[in-house]
């Protein structure tokens, strides 16, 4: 025999600063007063007012009193109010109209602010006009606010409590929604099961230490209670630990999609990434921290990582894949700021404006051509011949350049560049070499004694890709000795973890040697392109299921979700999961209106949209499936 649910809590809501982001009568202040000499002062002075009557440091009658004494509004601007207010509806609120207009009838708006405005704004979601409660103004001919009703209870001290005893809510628990400490008060006096603090818009830490629970959203209150939501997870639960000062726009983006956010400044070392990773959702990194497999093992509910950055070779990738993370990075996002880059330094070096530099700091004027040359007609060997390498052979065409390049992949030449069939032709023909390729383990020392014995007497070498390609020791004799030329070094083996740490290399004092702090990156219009293009790429994930560009799951570029809920099912990629999957809908008659499947060596990827309407149970029994690695629902 089946137990009848319980019935639905009372929800008894707060307006202003809950139901909606502004204080409706802070707002009609700004309307009334657009024109007057005074106005910020007066506006100023009535939001003082406000926030004092909210967190109890004054008498909220006091505080109403003196606030419509100060109001010079008319009948006529409270329709543009409430126009302005239906745009001003908490986000959280707005996106669960559904919750709303489904369970009217126990929602009550219990306010100390005006029916006259508050009406029209709730009435869209569906609320009554019998299941609000608030003040109401008082006009005199010529449609002058000259007041309020002050026999109305809620204009009054005390006002909410005496409202909620008046409506004797019973049969259900009573929960109370708001931001204000009269809100709290209706709790405090027995009238209430529950006060939750929301702070989506205004915290008040009066308020929030006297709450039952804090509300950072809407949808934070509805899973709380296990009562139906447009979400499937609060996105305020979910935290984000951003490392190594990504551009300001990562934060940006990550804040506005209702994120959780810690950020620290420099890199974590391993023992201090596996204390802070606990809990992390998203974790957000340069190329400093490394992802490894204990910190992979301490990360309890991580579900991507994102590198802002290029290269992904400080990341376990493996390892996140069969832990089911996520792994995205920005491949093409600092590509034209290398790229520049590499000419600068190639240009500077021809020229050996480092020395050139150096000696007129020290009041030394040396001037003459000796070693220096012009770049046009020389030959730039390009080792690696990806989405800089490849730009960067454009570049230098169009100053004059010869180009040739070695990959190891098949890469399509752009303009006149020569494909040459081994590093080694590549290093003895080349006047100027620049380093390009990925951060495998093969390419450790790709550059070492031997290849720099092969390159040009008086040639140039450059390293703007990673640090341990090139044997930094065997760099610095040749240099020593007069073999090469000069040399531009961005990239090193170990580099330190913030600015406050003394930097170390061999190469230091090197004449014509260019040392620049891992910056190839490092440009406004870079750092901003990979702040937005990484935290894109998450969010998409997470909202949707997509992992088109992600470095190590099956790449999925997914359809809209159109009524339906998305199931996200990670596996190990070994024969019949899929039936399995397909065995469990069946057996609870789950309607399938679409499925995506794509496989690695290591996981499966599918992705099953299906009928809102399913038993519960079926979510349990997904979780279930035998070598599942990570599930969860989208809706």
């Amino acid at each position: 025999m089946s137990t009848a649910a319980p019935p639905l809590p009372y929800l008894v809501i707060d307006f202003d600063s809950t139901f909606t982001q502004v204080e409706g009568l802070d707002e009609l202040a700004d309307i009334a007063l657009r024109g007057h000499p005074d106005r910020a002062r007066i506006v100023a002075e009535i939001k003082a007012l406000t926030d004092g009557g909210m967190d109890g440091s004054v008498s909220f009658s006091e505080s109403l009193r003196r606030r419509v004494a100060l109001l010079p509004a008319r009948r006529e601007h409270l329709t543009e109010l409430v126009a302005h207010l239906h745009t001003k509806v908490s986000e959280s609120i707005r996106r669960n109209a559904s919750f709303f207009r489904q369970h009217a009838d126990r929602v009550y708006i219990v306010s100390s602010g005006f029916r006259e405005f508050i009406e029209p704004v709730v009435a869209e979601f569906g609320i009554p006009a019998r299941q609000v409660l608030a003040n109401t103004f008082r006009f005199d001919d010529a449609g002058n606010i000259i007041g309020f009703d002050e026999t109305n209870p809620l204009s009054r001290d005390g006002g909410k409590i005496e409202q909620l005893r008046e409506l004797g809510l019973e049969g259900a628990e009573v929960f109370v929604l708001g931001d204000g400490y009269t809100d709290y008060q209706i709790r405090e006096a027995g009238l209430a099961d529950r006060f939750y603090a929301f702070t989506e818009n205004v915290t008040r830490e009066a308020v929030v230490d006297r709450a039952d629970e804090v509300a950072p959203t809407f949808d934070e209150f509805l899973y709380q209670n296990k009562l139906p939501m447009t979400l499937s997870y609060p996105k305020n639960r979910i935290r984000v630990l951003l490392l190594e000062n990504p551009d300001a726009r990562a934060a940006e983006l990550f804040k506005a999609e209702g994120y959780q956010l810690e950020t620290v400044p420099g890199g974590l070392d391993e023992d201090e990434l596996v204390q802070r990773i606990e809990g992390v959702s998203i974790l957000g990194i340069r190329s400093k921290t490394q992802v490894t497999a204990r910190v992979l093992e301490a990360a309890n509910r991580l579900i991507a990582v994102g590198a802002f950055c290029i290269g992904t070779n400080q990341i376990d990738l493996v390892g996140c894949m069969k832990k089911g993370v996520a792994v995205f990075n920005a491949p093409f996002s600092n590509t034209r700021s290398v790229v520049e880059l590499a000419l600068a330094e190639i240009i500077s070096l021809a020229r050996r404006l480092p020395e050139k530099s150096e000696k007129m700091h020290r009041g030394e004027w040396d001037k003459s051509a000796r070693g220096a040359f012009e770049i046009r007609g020389k030959k730039l060997g390009i080792v690696g011949y990806g989405n800089i390498g490849s730009q960067l052979s454009v570049v230098a065409e169009a100053v004059g350049m010869q180009v040739l390049y070695f990959d190891i992949a098949e890469k399509l030449q752009l303009g006149n560049a020569r494909k040459v069939r081994t590093l080694d032709e590549l290093l003895q023909e080349a006047d100027i070499v620049t380093l390009h390729v990925d951060g495998r383990p093969d390419n450790q020392n790709l550059i070492g004694a031997r290849e720099l014995a092969l390159m040009k007497p008086g040639a140039l070498l450059l390293n703007n890709s990673r640090g341990h390609i090139v044997d930094v020791p065997a760099l610095a004799e040749a240099l020593r000795s007069g073999h090469l030329g000069g040399a531009a070094v961005d990239v090193f083996p170990y580099e330190p973890k913030s600015n406050d740490e003394v930097f170390e290399t061999e190469l230091r004092g090197l004449p014509n040697v260019l040392l620049t702090p891992h910056i190839g990156g490092s440009t406004a219009e870079a750092q901003r392109n990979i702040a937005e293009f990484v935290p894109e790429r998450i969010i998409g994930y997470i909202n949707a299921g997509n992992t088109q560009q992600s470095v190590n799951l099956p790449n999925i570029q997914l359809p809209a979700q159109q009524q339906a809920h998305r199931l996200i099912h990670i596996h190990q990629n070994v024969p019949g999961v899929l039936a399995r999957i397909n065995n469990v809908l069946a057996a609870h008659q789950v309607n399938i209106l679409g499925q995506y499947l794509k496989t690695n060596e290591h996981i499966g990827y599918v992705i099953t949209d299906v009928n809102r309407e399913y038993d519960q149970d079926v979510i349990q029994a997904l979780r279930e499936v035998e070598h599942t690695i990570k599930f969860r629902v989208l809706y």
